[in-house]
């Protein structure tokens, strides 16, 4: 069990970083300091016992990234109640489900998600309030039950009560801060709630490549165990500039770009818009941020557009094959490179996806500061991750000290078998899905991860690809899709691409670079042949029994889950 506990965590962070600013949201004057953050949280912790809130009832939460938002899971959790953080890229039946699946009590949600969401369907929520300015939007089931200690209060066992709208307004809600927390005294009076890293404190509903969601049970052992890992490695620190862009609803983003970073007192600015690669730009900029949390397809959009034409230019070409007068372009691209990211960062952590091999090997050569890490949703979600100066090429870093590693059914000629671990970060299962959590949780408490990979002897893993997606060849041999998309998305017009089986040959479905096209006024079937001379300089760089058989337009870019993995089963049949 890890010894900080999760709930004392934010605690001892609010105290720690009492003035230093705490969040903004990008584009907009304002920033909260945590005494103002730990402010808002007493009042929303307020405002849940005006609701009658329990401990462990749970609190759904959907919306765009933004300081209400973190303040509303923080809130959640130091009150003792559950958080259920819902990504807004979900359908609106796929939030009605989510919302009534976990027996959500109350929603908060941003005002361009409400929009589309049917109240009535939403059967067990008691009151929604919006995100923008925590005012309650509906009540719904107007009788609620009482706390047991209200019911003992008023001898009234087993009664109903109902929230009274005048009650969780936000006027009365602030009156009620103040009287009690009298001016002066309320940083000495942050105390939350007493709450054993043993109990849950979030169910998050996975976004997975296989279509269906299934609610992971996040103790605060699991979510303390990545804090304090990120803590311990100062991948950040107090005062650091973060910028959060990833999913704040999705494990990843939640757990360092807000959760570690806020209990390292750094400072957090929310892009709640779409991060494209323009967008993301300015903002690194301006702000300058001290270590960046990335998705590989940002990474490749950026290389693809920014640094891939310069690299293709027949001038550029022939410096970089002549030895030393290639060394000083590279640093001058290095240069350009750390600029655009702002110039003052440690290091780039790349997770939630494998990087692309031909991006990852340019990293290396100019010596650009990066990392890939591993993880899932279901270890909260950090399984293994390197610091840039340690970082082994073409590995996923080094597997995390508080949990144990090992390969089953290695395929003997390459050592790659499925990965499973077990410790500190592991769930304790899928909520109300028995079925599921048999299928991934043994009995000895292994978690079989269904991704395949190897293990070196100094602890850094080597994914190749899942174990799902994995094409067993006619000659028996083991084909990894992704090795083969990786190489075809840097073939000149192919914007994104899906290697599947069909009939026992290997097909390529791509969609092509239409703004490339467009540039180039390539039609029709110049298209058709460029995409041809690309299918045989690929099968040139794979073994016969990798060769794809033809490669298939497709008009618009894949279906993605909201950390940028196309969702592959939607296409298993497409040929």
């Amino acid at each position: 069990m890890i010894q900080e506990n999760f709930i004392r965590l934010f605690e001892d962070g609010f105290r720690k970083n009492w003035d230093l600013p705490g969040f903004s949201n990008y584009g907009e004057n304002l920033t909260l300091t945590y005494a103002e953050i730990a402010h808002k949280i007493a009042e929303l912790h307020l405002l849940f016992e005006q609701c009658h809130i329990q401990r462990n009832d749970k609190i759904a939460l959907i919306g765009k990234n933004n300081a209400n938002w973190a303040i509303t899971y923080l809130a959640t959790v130091t009150y003792g109640a559950i958080i259920v953080p819902i990504l807004q890229d979900f359908n609106p039946n796929d939030v009605h489900h989510i919302t009534n699946h976990s027996e959500s009590k109350l929603l908060f949600v941003g005002d361009a998600v409400w929009e589309n969401l049917e109240e009535e369907k939403l059967t067990t929520v008691n009151a929604i309030f919006s995100l923008a300015n925590f005012n309650c939007i509906s009540l719904l089931n107007k009788e609620v039950k009482q706390p047991e200690k209200e019911a003992e209060e008023n001898n009234a066992e087993n009664t109903e009560a109902a929230i009274d709208l005048k009650l969780i307004h936000p006027d009365h809600i602030h009156q009620l801060f103040t009287e009690k927390y009298p001016y002066g005294f309320f940083r000495d009076s942050v105390r939350y709630v007493d709450k054993p890293n043993t109990e849950i404190v979030s169910i998050n509903y996975t976004s997975g490549t296989t279509g269906f969601s299934k609610g992971v049970l996040t103790p605060g052992n699991a979510l303390a165990g990545n804090i304090t890992f990120g803590l311990r490695t100062k991948l950040v620190a107090p005062e650091y500039r973060i910028i959060s862009f990833l999913p704040l609803a999705h494990a990843y983003g939640c757990a360092f770009e807000f959760l570690t970073s806020t209990c390292a007192g750094c400072h957090i600015h929310f892009i709640g818009k779409t991060p494209a690669p323009k967008i993301l730009l300015k903002a690194f900029a301006e702000i300058r941020p001290n270590v960046i949390f990335c998705v590989p397809l940002i990474i490749e959009k950026i290389y693809k557009k920014q640094i891939q034409p310069l690299l293709a230019r027949p001038s550029m070409r022939w410096v970089l094959s002549i030895p030393f007068l290639d060394q000083p372009v590279l640093g001058q691209i290095r240069k350009k490179l750390i600029d655009a990211f702002g110039g003052e960062f440690s290091e780039i952590v790349v997770g939630g996806a494998p990087l692309n091999a031909e991006v990852e090997e340019f990293f290396n050569k100019i010596k650009f500061p990066f990392t890939v890490g591993y993880g899932m949703t279901e270890c909260a979600p950090l399984i293994s991750y390197s610091h840039a100066q340690d970082f082994i090429p073409k590995s996923s870093g080094k597997l995390l000290d508080i949990l144990e590693a090992k390969v089953i059914n290695p395929d003997p000629a390459n050592e790659v078998g499925e990965l499973c671990v077990r410790g500190e970060n592991v769930m304790a299962g899928y909520y109300r899905n028995p079925e599921a959590t048999a299928l991934i949780l043994d009995k000895d408490g292994w978690l079989h991860t269904g991704d395949l990979g190897k293990i070196d002897e100094e602890g850094n893993l080597f994914i190749r690809g899942r174990n799902k997606t994995m094409i067993l060849s006619a000659s028996g041999q083991n084909i990894y899709p992704e090795e083969l998309e990786a190489k075809l998305n840097n073939m000149p017009f192919v914007m994104e691409s899906l290697v599947i089986e069909s009939n026992k040959k290997l097909i390529a479905l791509v969609c092509p670079d239409y703004d490339a096209l467009d540039v180039e006024h390539i039609d029709q079937n110049q298209l058709d042949n460029l995409m041809e001379e690309n299918r045989k300089l690929l099968n040139s760089m794979v073994g016969a029994y990798e060769n794809v058989s033809k490669i298939q337009l497709y008009p618009h870019e894949f279906d993605k889950t909201p950390k940028k993995s196309i969702k592959r089963y939607l296409y298993a049949s497409k040929s």
